[in-house]
């Protein structure tokens, strides 16, 4: 699902409000969770789960898979995301 199908359900749930304002709410959304994250501190949204940022150290050893020459990976960082108990038990209900 791409953010446009996001705004369309939620405008179906929410006839009331118009598309305008539904974009504006889903923007300032994912913009106050950008903002947060790369203040490196952690969005926890609960019953669904928690964003963090996480530090991946420089490689020395990584290897070209196509040369197989030793190449140096520069320190970077990356979003990890953990669901909540309460998600996990939602997506695997079918399976008990």
């Amino acid at each position: 699902m791409v953010k446009s199908e996001i705004i369309k359900e939620l405008h179906k749930k929410h006839p009331g409000l118009n598309r305008s304002q539904i974009e504006a709410i889903v923007e300032a959304f994912f913009s106050t969770i950008l903002e947060n994250l790369e203040k490196d501190r952690p969005v926890e949204l609960r019953d669904f789960g928690r964003f963090s940022v996480k530090t991946i150290k420089a490689r020395y050893n990584a290897r070209n898979p196509k040369t197989g020459e030793t190449i140096y990976v520069p320190e970077r960082k990356k979003v990890s995301f953990k669901m909540s108990k309460h998600l996990k038990q939602e997506i695997n209900k079918e399976f008990k």
